[in-house]
C-alpha cells in the first residue's frame, strides 16, 4: 500500500514543543541546538542564497516503514509551519515497489527528494553492475550536495562510505543495525534460558521452546525481505568484518568461490532450521503484523532490525521486558559478537526536480541537529550525526555497535545478467515455505542462476 501525508499527521511529543517553540521564533531549530557553524540550519534561509522563502509543491518519496514514515512526517508538517507556502507532500512506498515507483515518478518529473538505494561504487570487475542510482550520480542526475553547509552536520566516516567519485549526493538519515533477534525476558526466564551467543546455544533454545510448546521464532514472510534478515544474521556470523564479506563478494564476482560450497551452503541450511522453528504458515504472514504479534506472546524471538524498535516498542506498551541480541549463527561467540548495519534511507535531489529550492530547503531543516535528533528519536535509527543523544534501547546494545561492520546486503553487487536465484545471492526465498526446495536445491539453483551471468 501507498501512503501519502500532508498535513494533519500526528506530531510526536518531542516535536509539539519544538513547534510550540516555532509559533515564537520562526524556527524549530531555534528551540534549541544548532548548525556546526554556529547558526540555525533551519533558519538560514531554507537553501535559497537569494534570502528567498521557498514556495510551491515539493514532492518526497520514501520507502516505507512505520517508525520512519512517523519520523519522516513530524519533520515535514514542523517544515510546512515554517514554510507555508510550501504544499510539501511525503509519499511513502513498499520497498518491494519502491524501485518501480520511483522509475515512474523520475520519468514524468514529478519528485523532488526521493530514496536512492545500492547507493555504493562498485569495483572495477563489477563495473557492469553498477546501480542505477549510482550511474545518475555520475551522470549528473542527482543534485550534487558536497557544499551545501548542512552536510557538515553529519559524521565524516558516514559521508565517507556514501561518496561517489569522492562527492555527495544523498543525505543519510541514519543507521540501522539488520542481523539482531528482539526476545521476549519473560518467556527466556521462564525456560531457564539466556541469550544464546553461539549456534549451538541457539539450538538449544529452539528445541526448549518447542519442547514446551513455545514457537521460538516469528517471521513476516508475506513481503519475503523479512525472512531474509535470518540470512543476513548468518552471513554476518560466516563473514563477520568487511574484509571477509568483501573477500566473499570478489571471490564469487571472479568464480574462485561458488554458492554450493560447504560453507556457503551452510548459511541456507541455518536459514532453513530458523524457518522450521517459525510460526505455522509464516510466508503469509505481514511483516506490519509482527509487532503485535511478538507483543501477544505469540513466539519468543523475533528477527528484525533496530529500525523497527519503536513499533515493537509501542507495541508492547509495558507488557513484559525485552532485549535485543546478534543472531548467533557461528559456533564461535567472537563471530556473533557485533551487529551488521546499514546507512538508512539516503535522501537525494534529483536534477530533474522542478523546486530545487524548496528541497534542499527540506534537506537544511531536517539536519539542523535539533530536528534531526527528534527524526532518530521517532524512527528508531541510529543517529548519522555526532553527539546525538542515543535512546534506552540504543544504549542498551551500544556494546553490539562499538564497532561498525556493513551489513551484507549494503556490499553485495547482484550481477543484472544473472538469474533470479542469485539476486541475493542466499536464495533464501527458494526454501520452505517460502518456496519449495531444500537448502542443497536452493545452493545448486543459485549457483546455476549465477554462472549464467558471466
Amino acid at each position: 500500500m501507498t501512503h501519502t501525508s500532508r498535513r494533519g499527521s500526528r506530531i510526536p511529543r518531542a516535536l509539539v514543543a519544538g513547534v510550540a517553540c516555532l509559533s515564537m521564533a520562526g524556527s524549530l531549530a531555534a528551540c534549541g541546538g544548532g548548525s556546526d557553524d554556529g547558526s540555525s540550519g533551519a533558519a538560514s534561509g531554507g537553501g535559497a542564497d537569494d534570502g528567498s522563502q521557498p514556495s510551491g509543491s515539493l514532492n518526497i518519496l520514501v520507502s516505507s516503514a512505520s517508525a520512519s514514515d512517523a519520523a519522516f512526517n513530524a519533520i515535514n508538517d514542523a517544515f510546512m509551519q515554517k514554510y507555508p507556502d510550501v504544499d510539501a507532500t511525503i509519499t511513502s512506498v513498499p520497498n518491494d515497489t519502491y524501485p518501480a515507483t520511483k522509475s515512474a515518478q523520475l520519468s514524468a518529473g514529478s519528485v523532488d527528494i526521493m530514496v536512492v538505494k545500492s547507493f555504493v561504487e562498485v569495483p572495477e570487475y563489477a563495473k557492469d553492475a553498477t546501480s542505477d542510482d549510482v550511474l545518475m550520480a555520475q551522470a549528473g542526475a542527482l543534485v550534487d550536495l558536497t557544499d551545501e553547509p548542512f552536510m557538515k552536520n553529519y559524521t565524516p566516516s558516514v559521508l565517507d562510505a556514501q561518496a561517489i567519485g569522492g562527492k555527495q549526493y544523498a543525505v543519510p538519515t541514519g543507521l540501522s543495525y539488520s542481523t539482531g533477534v528482539y526476545y521476549n525476558k519473560q518467556i527466556f526466564k521462564d525456560n531457564g534460558l539466556s541469550v544464546p551467543t553461539t549456534w549451538a546455544e541457539l539450538q538449544n533454545v529452539m528445541s526448549t521452546l518447542t519442547g514446551r510448546g513455545v514457537t521460538p521464532f516469528g517471521l513476516g514472510g508475506k513481503d519475503t525481505w523479512p525472512a531474509g534478515l535470518v540470512m543476513l544474521g548468518n552471513v554476518a556470523s560466516a563473514f563477520p568484518t568487511l574484509e571477509d564479506k568483501q573477500g566473499l563478494v570478489e571471490d564469487l564476482w571472479t568464480q574462485k568461490a561458488s554458492l554450493t560450497d560447504p560453507d556457503l551452503q551452510e548459511i541456507l541450511e541455518k536459514t532453513q532450521t530458523v524457518f522450521d522453528n517459525a510460526q505455522a504458515n509464516f510466508s503469509g504472514a505481514g511483516y506490519d503484523d509482527m509487532p503485535a504479534a511478538f507483543a501477544r506472546g505469540d513466539f519468543a524471538m523475533l528477527p528484525d532490525g533496530t529500525w523497527n524498535q519503536p513499533t515493537i516498542d509501542t507495541a508492547v506498551d509495558g507488557a513484559f521486558d525485552y532485549g535485543y541480541f546478534p543472531f548467533p549463527g557461528s559456533d564461535d561467540a567472537a563471530d556473533n559478537a557485533l551487529l551488521d548495519g546499514k546507512i538508512e534511507l539516503q535522501l537525494a535531489v534529483p536534477s530533474s526536480s522542478k523546486n530545487q529550492e524548496a528541497a534542499l530547503a527540506w534537506l537544511e531543516f531536517f539536519s539542523d541537529p535539533t530536528n534531526y535528533a527528534t527524526f532518530v528519536d521517532e524512527s528508531g535509527f541510529s543517529a548519522a550525526q555526532p553527539d546525538i543523544k542515543a535512546s534506552e534501547f540504543l544504549t542498551s546494545i551500544a556494546d553490539y555497535t562499538s564497532t561498525y561492520q556493513p551489513a551484507w546486503d549494503t556490499l553485495w553487487i547482484a550481477n543484472t545478467k544473472a538469474g533470479e536465484d542469485a539476486v541475493y545471492p542466499f536464495n533464501y526465498p527458494a526454501l520452505s515455505p517460502l518456496g519449495t526446495l531444500s537448502a542443497e536445491e536452493a545452493a545448486q539453483a543459485a549457483q546455476t542462476a549465477w554462472a549464467a551471468g558471466f
